[in-house]
């Protein structure tokens, strides 16, 4: 599933190092206190949610942060 980011997530996004050339592999912290590691967000706005996450809609995104 590719949940595309609104300007709220994509700004923060550019502000912080790509992993490799055109995307960015993150952590995102749900509402729920989920945390999801390691996942690949590409330019900066299209979140590649993989079938063995459970999906979420934006709202649900308290924070996003680089992985490591």
């Amino acid at each position: 599933m590719t949940l595309i980011l609104s300007s709220k997530w994509s700004e923060k996004l550019l502000m912080l190092p790509e992993s490799g050339m055109g995307y960015q592999r993150i952590n995102v912290r749900l509402k729920s206190g989920k945390l999801n590691i390691g996942l690949i967000v590409e330019n900066a706005e299209q979140l590649n949610i993989p079938e063995t996450v459970d999906a979420f809609k934006e709202e649900d995104i308290v924070d996003i942060e680089i992985s490591k």
